[in-house]
């Protein structure tokens, strides 16, 4: 038992000397190019049922810097006549080039994954299917305007819109 001690005693030195601790500049700048997302957003969209109609919904997003800001936290919650109708949490972080973008997607039904996404001028599209995309940028008045679009036949067909007023930054 002695021995066993000695070793984890000699051994955890190494141990805490192989994490980095450095600050990874490259992905706070990255991140940096988000920021007009950052904040707790409040409105109402709508997205198609199966039958093809709209169906409204309030909805919330927070969305905060984590990890010394290389990665953006996303906390949406979506209500309809008093039930939860959507519940999820991403987590973007910088990807292997420049105005790339991971976004890590958890859902209340426990689907999750890890989707392309990419800012192009002042627009975020992230990618959870090769024929849908989610775009997402500030419009004039200030607002978080979102859309979820479908490709059918090289035509892209919206099936969701929200539009969100900042409350808090």
């Amino acid at each position: 038992m002695k021995n066993l001690l000695l070793i984890f005693l000699i051994s955890l030195p190494l141990v805490a000397s192989s994490q980095n601790f450095e600050l990874n500049k490259e992905a706070q700048q990255e991140l940096k190019k988000l920021e007009f997302l950052l904040g707790e957003w409040r409105g109402n969209g709508w997205m198609m049922n199966q039958s093809r109609e709209k169906m409204p919904f309030d909805q919330t997003e927070k969305v905060t810097l984590k990890v010394g800001g290389t990665a953006i936290l996303i906390e949406g919650q979506g209500e309809a006549n008093g039930q939860n109708v959507h519940n999820a949490l991403a987590i973007i972080r910088m990807g292997d080039e420049i105005g790339k973008y991971d976004f890590h997607s958890y859902l209340q039904s426990n689907q999750h994954g890890t989707y392309k996404s990419e800012l192009i001028g002042d627009t975020f599209y992230w990618y959870p299917a090769d024929n849908v995309r989610y775009v997402i940028k500030i419009n004039e008045k200030g607002q978080w305007h979102e859309i979820g679009e479908a490709n059918a036949g090289g035509t892209w067909y919206q099936f969701l819109e929200m539009t969100l007023d900042k409350v808090t930054d």
